[in-house]
């Protein structure tokens, strides 16, 4: 299994990198204050400035599909800049020779994302170079990863290019691994096949990322450690030293293929079905999805079920190891301590109901998503964060905060630190700085965006934050006294032109930090017990996982389940075998996981009679590969009597499951994809992981897992020639 070596960062070179930062910037301050109307800070911070684009769909400032280097999504003319403790401004990027005053042509740029190396004496950022000279002139642009050093106040900035990255593809979003890897997101397909280009996500079929990247870039290894069907957004490294990022979660089936099926309109005109995903699949005459249940609108799929339909969509945030394992919602938060409403899965058991907040739970301030994800480096595991609509305020809204040290799920509290309501304006982009203090993007608009071109309703701009006499914080004095520019630029198909302020966004302190502690994979104790009884080398069998892109998963037991969690069924058995029973009435018995793997195979026709670019990813069942014979529905295991479940599912391609009865009909189904490392071993203790307690009021199992163990004693007698047969060309597809 891949794993990241500890680094340990001595006294000394984190002296050193301070020592660096002081001859550079200055002695920090030893508090943000306001002195003369101006803001100081302990130390320099980056940001960047942005044409203001009022558009809110799929451009620079948006929710989802912001990666995109169009001149509609993206204009021309920002730059990078450092704002010196005292205020003091410097055009990084003019000063480094990029960019172009006025007219916007070929050496135009725009920027973003800036982030700091672990020393503090250089940074990472995305920029994209170009635009038309001419009316009409159509090229592709495309973000690439730019380093920059040279930050002092005397110093001339050197910008140049990260080797070994992706071309011809978005990179955004970069940071610096402990190891000094580069982690960013990225449109790159899974495969890298260009017929694959774009992923279009799972809500409007629009182009998104595809999941978070990690590149070596003096070597130019480069894997996929997360794949994200609907995009990652703003990953950082907490003092942890696991990556946190803003998952996009929309686990449902396609709305377009449901709006042309209700419409009548066939396949060949509207949303079908690849064959499979290579560049030459057939077109199939068929639109159908295996998973997960249809969607309320589906109205002819649901009839006679018991089915109420299915809709699901947050943006959460996730954490996952710089080595691309362990990948989990933060601290196994879900929508039942953060959502106000979760709807029921069936509607013929009382026992299965839905939530809107009548029974009790130790956080009572709902979210409906978290973006812009910061840690507050003087409360580690604390991490602010922004709530806002999907659409219509630039992903502006109000700020919040969750700690989540020393506590388990069911006890973490989410804390509203602005006006929940947005009555002061909308907020993006905290940024907690090393002396306690809190910096943010700012708008004073509190309406969704009613402006059209270059003329935005909103003026974002850097704040720090103050009390606002209530309990809650508000915006203060400005950073800035604005950047103005004049500009213009072909879109291509007409000049447009602007004269005013920039917006200020992704600010970041540029600071020496010590570099977190990553630590080694350990085999929890009731596993590592199974291997130890069947006489297999965990080490050698990861090492066979990994040659094989392959991975293995366990559950303990799959009938327990949290007890928040009466949205699907519950009181769950193994027929023969172990069950949790929390109430009276119905009992599900379960013997089978059912796996799906994440399949980029829905194409669409939007006009015309070509299928459009790119593809979207649908649930199809996991071709059953080198898992023991499971009697079962296709792409299943067979369930241990313990409630136990293991299997090896292939790497670095989204995956979900459902648990079946033995008739092969669903009970319970996944709601999220989780993306899994060739050659990790993954745990889980339950079906749905208990944040505290069980039904029962049980903590998690610690059995050792039966199935386990009947896999492994399997796969002792596999040879390389059943793989081959079996599994490799399945799972190829």
């Amino acid at each position: 299994m891949p794993q990241i070596t500890k680094i340990h960062w001595s006294i000394l070179t984190l002296t050193a990198a301070v020592l660096l930062a002081i001859v550079l910037f200055g002695l920090p301050r030893a508090k943000t204050a306001v002195v003369e109307g101006a803001v100081t800070t302990p130390y320099p911070i980056l940001f960047v400035t942005q044409v203001p684009i009022a558009a809110d769909f799929t451009t620079i400032g948006s929710t989802f599909g912001n990666h995109k280097a169009t001149l509609q999504s993206t204009g021309r003319g920002g730059d990078l800049y450092i704002r010196y403790p005292d205020g003091t401004l410097k055009n990084l990027t003019a000063a480094a020779g990029y960019g172009m005053t006025g007219f916007q042509g070929d050496q135009a740029i725009a920027v973003r994302d800036p982030a700091v190396h672990w020393d503090g004496s250089k940074a990472v950022f995305s920029m994209v170079i170009g635009g038309p000279s001419n009316q009409y002139e159509y090229e592709d642009y495309y973000w690439q990863l730019y380093e920059i050093s040279g930050l002092g106040l005397a110093d001339t900035p050197v910008i140049t290019k990260v080797p070994h990255q992706p071309q011809n593809f978005n990179n955004i979003s970069p940071i610096y691994g402990t190891d000094d890897r580069i982690i960013f997101t990225s449109d790159r397909p899974r495969s890298g096949e260009r017929h694959l280009y774009p992923q279009r996500d799972e809500y409007e079929s629009a182009p998104t990322n595809t999941g978070l990247w990690s590149l070596d870039p003096t070597t130019g290894d480069l894997f996929l450690m997360n794949h994200a069907p609907s995009g990652d957004f703003s990953p950082l490294i907490d003092s942890t030293g696991r990556v946190v990022f803003t998952q996009w979660d929309h686990l449902q089936r396609d709305q377009q293929a449901d709006a042309h099926a209700l419409d009548g309109r066939p396949p060949n005109e509207s949303s079908f079905n690849y064959s499979d995903e290579s560049a030459g699949a057939a077109i199939l005459n068929d639109r159908t999805e295996v998973f997960p249940e249809p969607r309320g609108s589906r109205t002819d799929l649901l009839a006679g079920t018991n089915m109420v339909g299915h809709r699901f969509n947050h943006f959460f945030p996730w954490t996952i190891e710089q080595d691309g394992t362990n990948s989990e919602v933060l601290l196994h938060l879900g929508r039942h301590e953060l959502h106000h409403y979760i709807n029921r899965s069936i509607n013929d058991d009382p026992n299965v109901i839905e939530y809107y907040g009548q029974y009790a739970r130790t956080n009572t301030n709902s979210i409906d998503g978290m973006f812009h994800i910061e840690e507050d480096p003087t409360a580690p595991l604390s991490y602010f964060g922004v709530d806002a609509p999907e659409f219509g305020t630039h992903s502006g809204g109000y700020l919040i905060k969750i700690g989540v040290s020393g506590l388990n799920a069911d006890q973490v509290v989410v804390e509203y630190v602005t006006d929940p309501d947005n009555g002061d304006g909308r907020y993006r982009e905290p940024l907690p700085l090393s002396d306690g203090a809190l910096l943010a993007v700012y708008t004073s608009a509190t309406d969704s965006e009613s402006g059209s071109g270059l003329n935005s309703d909103y003026d974002f701009h850097l704040v720090n934050m103050v009390s606002d006499g209530n309990g809650r914080l508000t915006a203060g004095v400005r950073l800035t006294t604005g950047i103005n520019k004049s500009i213009s630029y072909y879109n291509p198909d007409h000049l447009v032109s602007y004269n005013g302020p920039m917006w200020e966004l992704n600010p970041v302190e540029v600071r020496p930090r010590a570099r977190p502690l990553v630590a080694p994979f350990a085999l929890a104790a009731p596993e590592q017990a199974v291997f130890d009884t069947a006489g297999v080398s965990v080490s050698e069998f990861q090492a066979y996982l990994e040659e094989h892109d392959l991975a293995l998963i366990i559950t303990r037991d799959v009938t327990t389940r949290d007890d928040l969690d009466q949205q699907q069924p519950f009181n769950l058995r193994i027929p023969g075998g172990v069950q949790s029973v929390a109430d009276s009435g119905t009992i599900y018995d379960v013997s089978h996981m059912q796996i799906f793997q994440g399949e980029q195979i829905r194409g669409y026709v939007f006009g015309g009679s070509s299928p459009a670019d790119g593809r979207r990813v649908i649930a199809q069942i996991m071709p059953l590969g080198v898992n023991p014979p499971a009697n079962g529905p296709d792409g299943a295991v067979k369930l241990g009597l313990d409630g136990s479940m293991a299997a090896l599912v292939p790497a670095r391609r989204a995956l979900s499951w459902q648990l079946v009865n033995p008739q092969g009909n669903p009970v319970v189904r996944e709601r999220y994809w989780l993306t899994f490392q060739p050659g990790e071993i993954r745990t889980c203790s339950s079906c749905h992981g208990l944040s505290d307690r069980d039904q029962l009021g049980r903590t998690e199992p610690t059995n050792s897992p039966e199935a386990l163990a009947d896999l492994l004693e399997w796969w002792k007698f596999l040879t390389a020639d059943d793989l081959e047969k079996v599994y490799l060309p399945a799972v190829e597809r």
